[in-house]
């Protein structure tokens, strides 16, 4: 079984593939100096409320936008699946082609989300990533990844707004009832929501002038529920597909008998 990991600046999210069945999803927060054991004491305990547990998993793949841990997870993965966990980075196959001016800046987790998309959808598309920043990201119709927007997340912009506005305080991210509201904290969620939705269309409108009028624009991320349903550009809502991106790029690079499963089916005596 494949261990998929995309490790955010906020959020880590976690889950557990049979194949191309998703068995377990998870989130834990990202604590950039976190150990191999601390993130394997996290990610276990976890799948034992589940039934299952880390030593049960045979492999891994990792999309990490946090260089530390990136290495750390390299570590868990070989202290305790007694492999090397597949990282997401230059050199990995993954079905789609760089079309920008220097590939090597490129998050795996904006790479993960292009193959996903492509693979389910076809392009051209565009996904949005509602994160710690705000990702759009641009597949042609030729499975090209062109390129794309970053701009500030949501809660981002929130706790950005709160800090610097002393009569501003930090409010629960919950969708607002209605545009015009009527006490500080209505105000406050429909212009950080409704807010980022007329941002989220206007830039896709933009992108499809450039891009194609038919693109389809699918949603992803933690923070995608709060937007979607409110967007008239966004079509998909898909809130795994990084982790199902991961898992596809996984699927490219390591022949499926690898792993400690294959290492417990060797003959006696054969090379690991």
């Amino acid at each position: 079984m494949l261990l998929a990991i995309d490790v955010g600046n906020t959020q880590t999210m976690a889950g557990v593939y049979h194949g191309s069945r998703l068995l377990h999803e998870w989130r834990i927060s990202t604590i950039p100096g976190a150990t191999a054991d601390e993130l394997a004491a996290h990610h276990d305990q976890i799948l034992r409320l589940r039934g299952g547990s880390l030593q049960a998993l045979d492999q891994m793949v990792v999309g990490s936008v946090v260089p530390p841990l990136s290495a750390a997870y390299r570590n868990l993965s070989l202290k305790y699946l007694d492999g090397e966990a597949l990282v997401v980075g230059p050199g990995v196959r993954t079905g789609v082609s760089l079309a920008i001016d220097n590939p090597h800046e490129v998050g795996a987790d904006r790479i993960a989300n292009a193959v996903a998309a492509l693979e389910r959808f076809g392009g051209p598309c565009i996904v949005v990533d509602f994160g710690t920043a705000t990702n759009f990201d641009v597949v042609s119709e030729a499975g090209e990844y062109l390129g794309g927007v970053i701009a500030p997340g949501i809660e981002v912009s929130l706790e950005a707004l709160t800090s610097r506005a002393a009569r501003l305080a930090r409010v629960d991210l919950v969708p607002p009832a209605r545009v015009i509201g009527k006490s500080t904290v209505e105000c406050l969620r429909s212009g950080i929501v409704f807010g980022t939705v007329a941002m989220v269309d206007g830039v896709v409108a933009r992108m499809k002038e450039e891009l194609s009028p038919d693109a389809l624009v699918v949603a992803t991320g933690g923070l995608a529920g709060l937007v979607a349903s409110h967007s008239l550009q966004i079509d998909e809502y898909e809130p795994l597909l990084t982790l199902e991106g991961l898992r596809l790029v996984h699927e490219r690079n390591v022949a499926p008998e690898s792993g400690r499963a294959a290492r417990r089916r060797a003959p006696a005596g054969a090379a690991e």
